[in-house]
């Protein structure tokens, strides 16, 4: 009976329910209409990148812009990627929640702080649009996603839930990460003809050690007053994976979700099918108007792949390993630089599939006890994509 009564209440709707249900009906109704009310500006099924850019600054195209930033890590950019990806990643945060068979790998890693860490995310991508938006024009590129993949999350893995550490990781991501991201880019990428995805990493993995540093000192920023419980019970012990075909799969659908700390098959799932809806619709509307949107997808579905075979007796000796750090790095850094040829593909995806993830575990397993593991992960990104990037290049061209 008490089991029972627990699983009724798990199955109960909660306020978060309520509001992200409501939030995602919202958005999705507000970009249609915005959309639609200048449609005479665009003649596709649906606006391109470069509509979005001229459109700038009306609020259809800011609209755009800061949705798109959700997705901007996986290199899709899209508004349809991004509410895929959030409503995939509530149905498995549901799922996990109500302990259903069908969840998949525990979202947020079975922490149960997946609605601190996504509205720690979001703020601070809100912040961080709010105060640099002003850098972007029709004609650069920023990183005002940089936020909504970093720090604000990564501090409420680290410190737990609760307002005082979901705030707080939003504004350290929108005062710290997104400027260092731009000084990177602007001063460091763009002068040297470097890809842009090193500026994004080296300025996260910068910026938040600052950060972490900050709460090393200031430990007031992130010490509740009172002890804050997971959002959700912790889920029941599953059986050991037995790191097979279907797991294989699952993992690398996983991996797709990986890099804003959902790393669950539902989340990958919703992310993909937007990107492809948007593909459908207009071919030159995601991955920054080059059409490249299969031959992305392949390719980092391949990397995965080859990580996940390749570093498998690590997956089953630690349990994780970040198999997904060069499908958000070297993969797309190659193919938005050298085309989506088969040769750029393979080559990409292997040497990224080699190089990156030993090189992530080697650095985070170096950093000390209170900073997130992610830094290793994008310092491994940033250092990956600056090594093969140009040995590419060079194969290329011999």
């Amino acid at each position: 009976m008490q089991t029972t009564t627990e699983k009724n209440r798990s199955a109960q709707r909660s306020p978060f329910d309520t509001a992200v249900i409501l939030l995602m009906i919202g958005i999705t109704l507000l970009v249609i209409w915005l959309s639609l009310t200048n449609r005479t500006l665009w003649a596709a099924h649906w606006p391109g990148y470069s509509d979005m850019l001229s459109g700038l600054p009306e609020p259809s195209a800011w609209l755009r812009w800061v949705l798109g930033d959700i997705s901007e890590v996986a290199f899709y950019k899209h508004e349809f990627a991004s509410i895929g990806l959030l409503a995939g990643a509530y149905l498995a945060y549901w799922a996990n929640r109500t302990r259903k068979s069908w969840q998949g790998f525990a979202i947020a890693y079975g922490s149960g702080l997946w609605p601190w860490l996504v509205t720690s995310s979001l703020l601070g991508l809100l912040l961080s649009n709010l105060m640099w938006g002003w850098t972007v024009t029709a004609t650069s590129w920023q990183p005002t996603f940089a936020a909504f993949v970093s720090l604000p999350a990564a501090m409420v893995l680290m410190f737990g839930g609760g307002w005082k550490v979901t705030i707080n990781g939003a504004i350290l991501g929108a005062v710290l990460v997104t400027p260092m991201c731009l000084l990177m880019v602007n001063y460091v990428c763009n002068p040297l003809g470097l890809p842009v995805v090193i500026g994004n990493v080296s300025g996260m993995a910068i910026a938040s050690v600052l950060a972490f540093l900050l709460c090393r000192y200031l430990p007031g920023l992130v010490k509740p007053t009172a002890p804050v419980q997971p959002s959700d019970p912790a889920p029941e012990p599953t059986r050991a994976p037995d790191y097979g075909v279907i797991w294989s799969l699952r993992r690398i659908l996983a991996d797709f979700s990986e890099a804003p700390f959902f790393g669950n098959e539902w989340a990958s799932l919703g992310l993909i099918l937007g990107a492809l809806l948007a593909f459908t619709l207009n071919p030159l509307s995601p991955v920054y108007g080059s059409a490249l949107l299969p031959q992305l997808i392949a390719a980092q579905a391949l990397t995965s792949a080859l990580g996940v075979v390749i570093w498998r007796r690590h997956w089953i000796a630690y349990g994780w390993y970040p198999t997904y750090v060069p499908l958000v790095s070297v993969v797309p850094a190659a193919l938005l630089t050298y085309g989506g040829s088969w040769q750029v593909i393979v080559m990409s995806a292997l040497l990224g599939a080699l190089i990156a993830p030993p090189l992530a575990w080697a650095i985070a397993k170096r950093l000390p006890a209170d900073m997130h593991g992610f830094i290793g992960n994008v310092l491994s990104m940033a250092l990956s994509t600056l090594l093969t990037i140009p040995f590419i290049g060079f194969l290329l061209t011999h």
